[in-house]
């Protein structure tokens, strides 16, 4: 009968709004959180086959729900580094666990990136989800594969202790006073490595050559340790433009093998008429420096017993160090170094944390340290309004997503990856407060359809009394 078709359209209408009354309450409800994505509730009309002539049999109405998870929302500015937001396609890949996860626990996907570091140094929102990331190894490298996502770990910033940086390289910026001064003893008794040297005179001033210039450096060993080299230099009377040089520990005995105390490296430096320094004729590293070779002392143990090293007695290994002294120059001018620029760091330990817009997570040490921790991956889908969603602000994939490509920020596709800053809510409570009008008016239509075929039933019934 029409009338009862008509009964059932009033309840498909009740239901169907009843759907689209739950996903605007859903919507209002989260207009505060972090990369919520707003549902709603479509309707499609439901056809039935009109078999009898002149009769009409009323289909009524279902309601389908639409999350637009691929919307963006806006990225607003937040006060912590490990705040991530996702400006542009794909998902933050999480777990639901920071440690032993294997092949067998879910992944999950998520734009929620209010990530605290937790008590076990694990990158965790508020959600409870574990961040992953391909890790790097011990010489900052990533091998990460898009297909694969057991290669990443949970990302942690607190498990890589203390660390130290060996001093390989000084930049040093300084003059040479062309004038000259002569030096205690003078340049005429001179000898590099036999008698009278300037670091002899570090060592015992009655034995050796006042240098017409010194200056000393920290040297940052393999054990954070924190060793002092002097270079000093005295102007050569009998040869223009021309300087001798040393370098030697302080004290003497931090190093052992040479021949004066403490001795590193001796030899000359020249400098061009122009008052440049001249590293193609300049001896002070052994030999003579090519153009384009750094020039360098070596405190190392050699294949000979005699190698220069630190003393073995402290249990430390053995240092290369560049001395970039190229901007070094001669005018008649004090002799000063302008600046020192090692670039070594003592025993240091992780402070903080910062993202790149790359997805590169690194380590930041109170002394100055930053160490690459992990890469993020951004996982990208075919379809991304067919997430299935679960809690926790989170999605799984599904037949309608299509499969996931996990990939570094900003290749094939995927966004970048901002810091300090959260995606919001995609709610706008102005169409949110409209439909719940209109959904409320629709719901009262639909009863007023039971309501008055009920009657006409009634009257139908009532016909014979």
């Amino acid at each position: 009968m029409s009338i009862n078709s008509a009964l059932l359209a009033g309840v498909s209408g009740l239901v169907a709004n009843s759907a689209s009354m739950a996903a605007i309450s859903d919507n209002i409800a989260n207009t505060n959180t972090t990369a919520y994505k707003r549902s709603q509730v479509n309707f499609a009309n439901v056809v039935t086959a009109q078999v009898v002539k002149g009769r009409y049999s009323a289909g009524g109405v279902e309601a389908i729900t639409r999350r637009f998870v691929s919307n963006q929302g806006l990225i607003q500015a937040a006060s912590s580094p490990t705040d991530l937001a996702i400006a542009g396609n794909g998902f933050f890949v999480v777990t639901d666990k920071g440690i032993n996860v294997t092949s067998q626990d879910p992944r999950y996907f998520t734009r929620s990136g209010s990530f605290t570091v937790d008590s076990d140094g694990y990158l965790v929102n508020d959600s409870g989800y574990y961040l992953q990331g391909w890790p790097s190894d011990a010489e900052g490298n990533i091998v990460s594969d898009p297909s694969d996502l057991t290669q990443m770990r949970s990302i942690n910033i607190r498990d890589l202790g203390a660390q130290v940086l060996q001093t390989s390289q000084v930049i040093i910026n300084g003059n040479l006073d062309k004038r000259g001064v002569t030096g205690s003893v003078g340049d005429a008794t001179y000898v590099n490595n036999t008698v009278a040297s300037m670091a002899d005179y570090a060592n015992d001033p009655a034995t050796g050559t006042k240098p017409d210039f010194s200056f000393q450096m920290n040297v940052i060993d393999s054990g954070g340790g924190t060793r002092r080299v002097a270079m000093a230099f005295l102007k050569d009377s009998s040869a223009p433009n021309t300087w001798h040089a040393e370098i030697y520990s302080v004290p003497a005995n931090d190093v052992v093998g040479s021949t004066r105390p403490g001795q590193i490296a001796a030899g000359s430096i020249r400098f061009s008429s122009d008052g440049s320094f001249d590293q193609a004729n300049s001896t002070l590293f052994g030999v003579t420096a090519g153009v384009g070779n750094a020039p360098n002392i070596t405190i190392a143990a050699s294949s000979a017993p005699t190698g220069l090293r630190w003393a073995s007695g402290l249990g430390i290994e053995a240092s290369d160090v560049d001395l970039d002294i190229s901007k070094f120059t001669q005018f008649s001018a004090t002799s000063t170094v302008t600046s020192l620029n090692p670039n070594g760091a003592p025993l240091g330990n992780v402070v903080g944390v910062e993202v790149s817009e790359e997805g590169r997570v690194s380590a930041i040490f109170d002394n100055n340290l930053i160490r690459l921790v992990a890469q993020i991956g951004l996982a990208t889908f075919a379809n991304p309004d067919g997430l299935e969603a679960v809690g926790g602000n989170a999605y799984i994939q599904s037949t309608s997503s299509g499969e996931y490509s996990v990939k570094q920020p900003l290749l094939g596709g995927a966004g970048t990856i901002e810091s300090s800053a959260l995606e919001a809510s995609t709610v706008d409570l102005s169409s949110e407060f409209t439909g719940l009008i209109t959904t409320q008016r629709a719901y009262s239509a639909s009863s007023k359809i039971i309501t008055t075929a009920d009657q006409m039933l009634e009257e139908l019934i009532n016909i014979k009394r």
